[in-house]
């Protein structure tokens, strides 16, 4: 995060610590959650001031934590953190309107991601330019996502040595601490050893101590955020007329396996789902392919 956003970030939390007496819980959520907001608009939104943000920059916002998996209260505690910083910055002279007066609880849409077939998957992976350390990373942190269906949060907590490369399996860290044992293909391992010998290197900074295989630019573990942003710009790059997020990889994993006549059983523990009824969401089935199941496999066809 670059100036003026960082100035204004520690300023609000001086201002929540001294001024409205908040607890250090409180003043490091907000502060955390308001980072990641301006570095959303900088990065994504190309805005170098808040006087340059309108209510859609906070919804656009909203809906990247929706796609990302955030649950509904999560959102709304980004929510009312952004309210606090701007009301800070209109009290503090930062910026000149307060936009969040026009966000009122902001719908979301719950469906189901977009599926894209496997040549619009092809497209989207080929697409990514590996001339340089971040492309190379760029095209292995896809490669994982579709090639062994991870939420991007499972992605960004991977290290190196869960990889079993004799064998062809992910040790995954998972929601509630649970940890999984995944396969993975080999052409995301080859793009993995790829990565590993010639742009982890270039990447990783003495400063920070990370731990994780995918690294930022900076040198710091790969957040979601940064995750989004790489799938957003490989969909452009292969010209997809879609709406993509790390989640559409992870739906489009588990479809291609059931159409291709995976076992719903070995879906549910390849996805780390406790329940097979959350696994059949993923089940996007045309007709077509239900008929012909139907044909196979009935005895009264």
């Amino acid at each position: 995060m670059e100036s003026p956003f960082a100035d204004i970030v520690e300023e609000f939390a001086q201002y929540l610590r001294f001024e409205k007496g908040s607890s250090e819980q409180t003043v490091a959520a907000y502060c955390h959650n308001a980072r990641q907001y301006v570095e959303f608009l900088r990065t994504s939104a190309g805005k170098r001031s808040l006087d340059q943000t309108c209510e859609s920059d906070i919804v656009a916002f909203l809906r990247c934590l929706a796609e990302l998996g955030l649950s509904e209260r999560s959102r709304a505690r980004y929510t009312s953190a952004i309210r606090q910083f701007y009301r800070f910055a209109l009290a503090h002279g930062h910026c000149m309107h307060d936009p969040t007066e026009l966000v009122a609880s902001p719908a979301f849409e719950q469906r189901l991601p977009q599926v894209l077939s496997v040549e619009e998957i092809v497209a989207l992976l080929e697409s990514v330019s590996t001339s340089t350390p971040e492309g190379i990373r760029d095209r292995a942190v896809l490669e994982v996502l579709y090639g062994c269906g991870l939420r991007v949060s499972e992605l960004c907590q991977l290290r190196s040595d869960d990889i079993a490369y004799d064998v062809g399996i992910v040790r995954i860290r998972g929601k509630g601490s649970k940890e999984r044992l995944v396969p993975i293909g080999q052409v995301a391992l080859d793009w993995i050893e790829r990565y590993r010998r010639d742009a982890y290197p270039l990447l990783r900074s003495p400063k920070y101590a990370a731990t994780t295989l995918f690294l930022s630019n900076r040198g710091r573990q790969l957040n979601r955020m940064a995750v989004w942003i790489i799938v957003q710009n490989a969909a452009k790059a292969a010209q997809l007329d879609v709406h993509i997020t790390p989640h559409t990889l992870r739906h489009c994993f588990a479809t291609h396996l059931v159409e291709a006549g995976a076992d719903l059983r070995a879906v549910q523990e390849m996805l780390g789902h406790a329940d097979i009824s959350t696994t059949q969401i993923y089940t996007h089935l045309d007709r077509l392919y239900l008929r012909e199941v139907h044909r196979r496999f009935h005895p009264r066809w």
